[in-house]
This record gives C-alpha cells, sequence and structure tokens, in this order.
C-alpha cells in the first residue's frame, strides 16, 4: 500500500472520529479536551506526511543514483570486451587441433597432407606362358600382359609377388586471393615405375632394397573454375572406379588417362556442371602384320574434350566426349586422321542407408587407344599404303558394392573390350593385335579401424589375339591399407 493510501485512510478514520466525538460530547465537559486532542493528532499527521515526502523524494535520488551506476557497469563492461577483442585480433592465428591441416606463411594458405600406405600380396597363375620379372604385369592387372598360347602350348606358371607401390601421398594447398580461390595439389606414388630384370633400372631390385622411383600422379592449379596442369582427363570419370585390391581393378574396360590439361568447368544448375577441357594429345601408331607399336609425340592439335555431371537424387551420373587429331609425321609416313568417342559412366547408391552402390562405365569411338584398357589397342593402323586408319572400340564395366555390416564389404565386378580393326589389310595382318579382353572379379574388405582396410580378392582374366589365340590369369590377391 502507497503512503499516500496509508495517509489518506488515516485521515478519514481521524474525521468519522472527529466528527462523532464532536457531536456526542459537545455539550460535555470534555469538549475544549477532545479538540485538543484533535489538534494534536492532526499535527502528527502533517507530521508523518513530511517525513514521508522527504522519504520519496530521497528513494527516488537513490534510484537514479542506481541507474547511473547500471549504466556505467555495462559502458564498463562493453568497453572492456572491445578490448578483449581488440586483444584476440592481435594473437597470431593457430591452427586447431580439430581442424584439417596447417597453415604456412601469413596464415592465410591452408596445407593438407594425405594419402595412403597400401602392401599388396598377389599368388598370379598364367595358364599360357610367364611374365617377366619387375614387369607391370606382376605388379597389377594389366590385360595385354597376359600370355597368350602358341601353336605348341605352354605350360603354365605360378608367381608369388609382394610389393607397396601402390602407397601414395598427396599435398592439398588451398588460399583466397582478393576474392578468388586458389588451389594447389599434387599426388605420387611408386607404381609406374618398373624394374628391368636383372638390373635396377627405375630403383632397387627385389634382391636388395625393394625400392622404387617417386613417380608423377597429378599435379595441378586450379583458379576459381579454371583448372590447369596434370590430372584425370575429362574424358574420365574417377569417381565410379570400384574399390578393389587392384591398382585398377576392372582396366580393360575403364577410361584411365592422367595428362596435362587446361579444364574449364560451369555450374549450369544444382543438378549439372559443364566442363570444357583441351589436353595432351598423343598418337601411338602400329604396324603389323608383327606387331610394333610407336608412341609419336608428333601432334599438331590438343584433344578436345567436353563432359556434363549429372547430380539427381541417388545418383551422379557423366556423360563425355573427345575429339582428337592422330598424327604421323616420320618421313616415310606423313598423314593425320580423325578420332573420336562417347562415354557414359555414373553411381547408384541404394539401401535404407544408403550403404551399397552400382557403378557402372562404357565407352565407344575410333582412334581411342590410349584412353581405354591402358592403352589395349594402338590409336591408328599405318596402311601399307602409308595412311592411318582407325579401329573401332566398344569397352566398359560394371560393379556392385554391397555393405554386409559396417565393417565388412564385398565388390562384384565384370569388365569387357572389344577391338574391331579397319578392313582393307591383308589376311592375318592382325593377328599378333589385342582384339579382346575381359574378366570378372569379387572381395571382400574388412576395416577393424577408421582408415585402416584389409581385402582379399579373386580375379579371372582373359585376352585374346586377332588370330583367335587366348590367353587366361588367376590371380588371389590380398592387400592392406591405412589411409591418412
Amino acid at each position: 500500500m502507497s503512503v499516500k493510501r496509508t495517509y489518506a485512510g488515516l485521515m478519514a478514520g481521524v474525521a468519522i472520529f472527529a466528527l462523532s466525538t464532536t457531536s456526542a460530547l459537545a455539550e460535555t465537559k470534555k469538549e475544549k479536551e477532545l479538540e485538543a486532542r484533535i489538534e494534536a493528532l492532526e499535527k502528527a499527521f502533517g507530521s508523518l506526511t513530511g517525513q514521508l515526502q522527504a522519504s520519496q523524494a530521497e528513494n527516488a535520488q537513490l534510484r537514479s543514483a542506481v541507474a547511473q551506476a547500471q549504466a556505467s557497469a555495462a559502458d564498463a563492461q562493453a568497453k572492456a570486451a572491445d578490448a578483449s577483442k581488440t586483444i584476440e585480433a592481435a594473437k597470431p592465428v593457430l591452427a586447431s587441433a580439430k581442424q584439417d591441416g596447417f597453415t604456412v606463411g601469413n596464415g592465410s594458405t591452408r596445407v593438407k597432407i594425405g594419402g595412403f600406405l597400401k602392401t599388396v600380396v598377389s599368388l598370379s597363375k598364367w595358364d599360357d606362358g610367364s611374365v617377366a620379372a619387375n614387369s607391370l604385369g606382376r605388379d597389377f592387372y594389366l590385360p595385354s600382359t597376359i600370355p597368350v598360347r602358341a601353336a605348341t602350348p605352354a605350360r603354365s606358371t605360378t608367381n608369388n609377388d609382394y610389393n607397396a607401390k601402390h602407397t601414395r601421398l598427396w599435398l592439398n594447398l588451398d588460399t583466397t586471393v582478393a576474392g578468388h580461390s586458389l588451389k594447389g595439389y599434387v599426388e605420387t606414388d611408386f607404381q609406374t615405375t618398373a624394374n628391368a630384370a636383372p638390373g635396377i633400372t627405375g630403383g632397387g631390385s627385389e634382391r636388395t632394397t625393394n625400392g622404387y622411383n617417386l613417380a608423377l600422379r597429378r599435379a595441378y592449379i586450379q583458379f576459381d573454375n579454371l583448372t590447369v596442369g596434370q590430372d584425370w582427363s575429362t574424358f574420365q570419370n574417377a569417381a565410379t572406379l570400384p574399390e578393389t585390391t587392384d591398382f585398377v581393378g576392372t582396366t580393360e574396360g575403364t577410361v584411365f588417362v592422367r595428362q596435362p590439361l587446361v579444364r574449364y568447368s560451369k555450374k549450369l544448375s544444382e543438378m549439372a556442371t559443364l566442363q570444357l577441357a583441351v589436353e595432351n594429345g598423343e598418337t601411338q601408331s602400329a604396324t603389323g602384320p608383327t606387331l610394333a607399336t610407336t608412341e609419336n609425340d608428333q601432334d599438331k592439335l590438343p584433344d578436345f574434350v567436353a563432359r556434363l555431371n549429372l547430380k539427381a537424387g541417388n545418383a551422379d551420373l557423366a556423360l563425355a566426349s573427345v575429339l582428337r587429331q592422330l598424327r604421323v609425321d616420320s618421313g616415310a609416313v606423313e598423314d593425320t586422321a580423325m578420332g573420336w568417342g562417347v562415354s557414359g559412366s555414373g553411381k547408384i547408391v541404394f539401401g535404407d542407408k544408403k550403404q551399397h552402390d552400382l557403378r557402372f562405365m562404357a565407352t565407344y569411338g575410333k582412334g581411342l587407344g590410349r584412353y581405354v584398357g591402358l592403352n589395349f589397342s594402338p590409336d591408328a593402323i599405318i596402311s601399307a599404303a602409308g595412311q592411318l586408319e582407325t579401329p573401332r572400340l566398344f569397352a566398359g564395366f560394371a560393379a556392385a558394392r554391397i555393405s554386409l555390416t559396417p565393417t565388412v564389404r564385398t565388390n562384384l565386378m565384370f569388365s569387357y573390350q572389344d577391338v574391331n580393326y579397319p578392313g582393307g589389310f591383308a589376311a592375318g595382318y592382325f593377328n599378333t593385335f589385342n582384339e579382346t579382353a575381359y574378366s570378372y572379379a569379387g572381395n571382400i574388405f574388412w576395416s577393424p579401424a577408421k582408415g585402416f582396410d584389409l581385402g582379399a580378392e579373386y580375379r579371372h582374366g582373359v585376352r585374346e589375339l586377332g588370330s583367335g589365340a587366348k590367353g587366361q590369369l588367376d590371380r588371389l590377391e590380398f592387400a592392406a591399407k591405412y589411409s591418412f
């Protein structure tokens, strides 16, 4: 209850009391005494009212002082916060332990290092001959190296090989310059250099050091949408490659090329991205009837590549095309021919948790040999008249990845390539040329810890020449990989 309401109530009570007393005792002897008491009470109430008013004024002053103090405190806190921000901004920028990579220079460039350590153990059975030691066909599945049965059946051979050549290291650089994204990427392994027994070309021999040269895989600069350097060919969709213990796996059906290029990427929509590229031109020609191939390095024009990446629901798809000029200028032969190719590939995930997927690729074209199956067929054939003729090819693969448990998965795959050589050549001219190759494989992987994979795989591969002669490979392979 407020002071004013208290005062009013007291005055009303006094007034009622006074009136009633005056009326009842007006004619009594105590009238003057009562009047005196009333006067005294009025003085007392007047004094109380003054005290109350003074107290109210004092309280108002106190409230004003408190408000001012609170405002000063808030201002001090704000200044302290600003000072703290200034101090924090002046501190050197350090990479958080939870962030990937680290910064260099003035802290504007982030560096990430990664890769994997991989060891492969393989047991190979060649039905129709043998493969030389330290050759690439011993290191991974390369259909063109499968021995083919001669007129006299050759005895089968078995080889047991160990290697860590698949081991891979990469370095990623990322910064921003004047509002533009600038990236750099370098990737290496030890796979592409073979030793020539009994020498030690390419590193050390298996007899002693088992050392191998560091080989460049990819090295490019990316400025916004522009990529310059060595990368997977734009004609290739590396994202569709299946999980395998092998270096490639579905080799004969796969577009597989790394080369210098200039590529521009343009996002057309949330679902579509267009890529246009000019890439290193290189023509491999061949002559018969005994196959002899030549890497000419006489090309004048780059290879022109276009690719459309599409993402729809659970599917990632790619449609690619390549147009190239093939050229040989060796003095005795001076000619050009056109080569072209189209390729469709994709990955489709399925399952309640999207834990399974299907992967595929299909490629068709002429003069396309070096792009498919690790050069299973030549780009061009030199005719007796010194003209370049281009073989046709079809290649493809399909693979299914099934997750059995959160840590165990299996992959099943089939791969195929068929080459059609041009007409107008003498009978038997292409007898020693690769004509058909196919393989099927299945594996199982177990990941007991994050980044650590153990795998076992079986593969059966067949190679057939233009003469109809065939060779077969059966391989059991084990792999251990630690990714970081």
